[in-house]
């Protein structure tokens, strides 16, 4: 197993994309630009795509249901077409708060649509013509004057991470994906993440080593240990009580397990 180091970054001035230049110089492997209810993903790295040259650059995360599937995949391609093959699309199926209250689309079947979205995308960025019969998407729409399409752009391989919390999705993503993006993570409980992950692997027929799983730490130097754990625990809190409505909470739930 090897070990790499990524950072996160939002790359929305000449500081943090200069940060980011730097890290690449020192070695760092991948930047993650987040996206939530602020700046999007994919812009960032797009012109990220045009200042660095080796890190490799990832979406964490790109909120399902605030795209098509096919919307996801072109920018995908567009996006390893830029860079030379360093994007990894990172995505996650958010939750009620933002996806019903911010975009205005209704958060339902979770983990079908996102294995869902990871099959169109596959088949779109492998130059198949585009043809899929599911429970949330129906492409082309039945009854319609759609057609079944092949993109335009040339096949390419698109390394699809999943942010995953729940056993479900975690079994998913061990069946599926690419990689894990990880968080609400502690190595000592570990395994309530990683078990379902292998079992998605294993009933598949698939190799848990060969996943790569990507974890968010905190990294602070600081003679003031206090005052620092005490700053952290305000994220804590607001990452328990906050990031999820009144009866959706995955974080909570997360961390009771």
């Amino acid at each position: 197993m090897t070990l790499r180091i990524g950072i996160t970054a939002t790359p929305h001035d000449a500081a943090s994309v200069e940060y980011i230049r730097q890290a690449e110089q020192l070695g760092v492997d991948s930047v993650w630009v987040p996206e939530f209810w602020g700046g999007d993903a994919f812009t960032p790295l797009a012109f990220m795509a045009a200042r660095t040259s080796t890190i490799r650059l990832g979406s964490a995360i790109a909120q399902l249901g605030a795209r098509t599937p096919a919307m996801l995949a072109m920018t995908a391609q567009s996006l390893q077409s830029l860079s030379g093959n360093r994007f990894v699309l990172g995505v996650g199926t958010s939750g009620p708060q933002v996806m019903e209250g911010w975009h205005g689309v209704r958060f339902d079947r979770p983990v079908r649509r996102t294995r869902e979205t990871i099959g169109i995308i596959r088949a779109i960025t492998s130059g198949e013509r585009l043809e899929y019969h599911g429970q949330v998407y129906e492409l082309p729409l039945p009854g319609g004057e759609g057609r079944s399409i092949r993109s335009r752009m040339a096949p390419v391989r698109v390394p699809i991470y999943v942010a995953s919390l729940g056993p479900a999705n975690l079994r998913l993503t061990g069946e599926l994906a690419d990689g894990w993006i990880g968080t609400s993570f502690f190595p000592e409980t570990a395994d309530i993440f990683l078990d379902p992950i292998r079992a998605g692997a294993a009933e598949a027929g698939r190799n848990f080593a060969g996943l790569d799983l990507t974890v968010a730490v905190g990294v602070e130097f600081t003679d003031d240990v206090e005052r620092a754990a005490r700053r952290h625990a305000n994220g804590y809190a607001f990452t328990i009580g906050a990031m999820g409505s009144p009866k959706t909470n995955f974080y909570y739930e997360a961390f009771v397990r």
